[in-house]
């Protein structure tokens, strides 16, 4: 027995055969094959998803499309300049020179200068233009967009060259003072914060009401609570009153942060009026979670449907950069976007001076806006799910 076992150890171990017939290379075709029909499975199983569709390529194209309508004309910008009586530099371009002038900037005629000024520093106008004694072309300009301020500037600095050199052989007939409307001590913070901080607000009402809407039906929380001896109101106020909460500390936190000595913001006017105008475009927030946690039915989805609502809206809104270059029906289009008021409200009694009447329109539009979405939302509430 043993004699056996040491010959069948020493015979190599045999590889099976392949079967008569069998091309030399059917195990690398076989190899392909799997390949193939795993990627085939696998292309499959992603457009099934049409959330993953979305979000791999349908979300990055709706960007590439907001961007490249925003910024379509950011090539040739525009500015808005109010002109105090006669400017002799701007009067004098004719023809030609005019059209080229006309294309870059709106020019409107006043007499009231201190009218001229203060819709500039509201940021209805870009600068203001007059002309002093001794030659002298006044130039004031708001700093709350450096882009554009640097813009007017150097178009009004071209135009009072050309009319020097026009003069050849001449000393200089014009010079330009230049300066801007606001304290010059502010720092740009000073108008970036209110953009950042809308932008807070908005992302945590929603998020947070869409989120937990749907945490809380899909966890029966809402099933429970429904079933509890606690009212729909108390219910409703105790979520509103953490969103609120919330939302203040964020607001506290900001202007915390950049009153630094380092960001350096100065709070201006009536700034304390920031306070109920977060409160009330918190509800106004929370009312578009409302919607998006009633007609999702996973957290995924309700955070995609949040994500498609607050990123393009705070772009359109004014949150990051100014939108004054937009096409004319898309800033009609930004009119209806809470945030948009909210922003413009925050920069006026943040940094622009503002009171009670630059920021109560806003607080009634942002509760009536809640009110129209919560019904709506309303329509689509669940307690849990189907």
């Amino acid at each position: 027995m043993s004699a056996e076992r040491t010959r069948d150890a020493a015979v190599p171990a045999q590889r099976t055969p392949e079967p008569a017939g069998a091309p030399a290379g059917q195990p690398e075709r076989e190899r392909v094959s799997a390949f193939a029909s795993l990627s085939r499975v696998m292309v499959v199983a992603f457009l099934r998803d049409r959330t993953a569709v979305f979000f791999v390529i349908l979300f990055p194209l709706m960007f590439l499309l907001l961007f490249g309508t925003l910024l379509k004309g950011a090539t040739s910008p525009h500015a808005k300049v109010a002109q105090v009586g006669a400017v002799q530099v701007l009067d004098s371009v004719q023809g030609d020179g005019r059209a080229a002038l006309e294309k870059v900037l709106t020019i409107s005629r006043g007499d009231d200068e201190a009218a001229a000024l203060e819709k500039v520093r509201k940021g209805d106008l870009d600068a203001m233009i007059k002309e002093g004694p001794d030659g002298k072309v006044v130039l004031r300009f708001s700093a709350a967009d450096q882009v554009r301020a640097g813009s007017v500037q150097g178009i009004v600095n071209s135009v009072v060259q050309q009319a020097n050199q026009a003069a050849s052989g001449k000393p200089a007939a014009f010079v330009l003072d230049s300066g801007q409307v606001e304290d010059n001590s502010l720092k740009p913070i000073q108008f970036l914060t209110p953009g950042l901080l809308g932008w807070a607000v908005a992302t945590g009402a929603v998020f947070g009401a869409s989120l937990t809407l749907v945490s809380w039906r899909k966890k029966q929380v809402l099933r429970r609570l429904r079933l509890a001896p606690v009212s729909a109101g108390s219910i409703v106020a105790s979520r509103i009153a953490v969103s609120v909460l919330t939302a203040l500390v964020q607001t506290a936190v900001f202007l915390v942060v950049a009153t630094m000595p380092f960001f350096g913001l100065k709070l201006t006017g009536d700034w304390w009026l920031i306070i109920p105008l977060v409160v009330c475009a918190t509800i106004a927030f929370m009312s578009i979670g409302l919607l998006a946690g009633s007609l999702a039915k996973t957290e995924e989805a309700a955070n995609g449907i949040s994500q498609i609502i607050v990123l393009p809206m705070s772009f359109l809104s004014g949150s990051f950069f100014p939108t004054d270059d937009m096409p004319t029906w898309l800033k009609a289009f930004s009119e209806a976007l809470p945030l948009k008021h909210l922003v413009t409200a925050a920069q006026s009694v943040l940094s622009r001076g503002g009171g009670v009447m630059d920021a109560l329109p806003t607080m009634g539009g942002l509760l009536a806006f809640a009110a129209v979405l919560t019904a709506i939302a309303w329509r689509f509430f669940r307690w849990e799910d189907a």
